[in-house]
C-alpha cells in the first residue's frame, strides 16, 4: 500500500483554518447586529436624544396642551428652580 506523506500539511494548516473560520463567524455576528457605535437611527427611541424640561413645554404649548398662562407660569418656576453654576 503507498501511503500519501503530505499528511503534516493537513496538522499545520487545521489551526489556521480554525481560526479563519472562527474569524469569519464573529465578523458575521458583528456585521449583522445592530450597534450604537457612531450611528444614529431616528427611528429607535433609545437613541434619539432625551428632550430637556423647556422643550416638553414648547412642544405642548405649541400642540395647544397648554394655553399662554399655563406656559409663562411653567417656564417662570423651571427657571426658579434651576441649578446656578457650580
Amino acid at each position: 500500500m503507498m501511503y500519501w506523506n503530505g499528511g503534516w500539511a493537513w496538522v499545520a494548516l487545521m489551526p489556521l483554518l480554525w481560526i479563519a473560520l472562527i474569524g469569519l463567524v464573529v465578523w458575521a455576528v458583528l456585521r449583522l447586529t445592530p450597534h450604537s457605535a457612531g450611528r444614529h437611527d431616528a427611528t429607535d427611541p433609545r437613541k434619539t436624544p432625551r428632550e430637556t424640561p423647556e422643550e416638553i413645554l414648547d412642544r405642548r404649548f405649541a400642540s395647544g396642551e397648554i394655553d399662554a398662562a399655563a406656559y409663562t407660569e411653567a417656564r417662570k418656576r423651571l427657571a426658579d428652580h434651576r441649578p446656578g453654576p457650580l
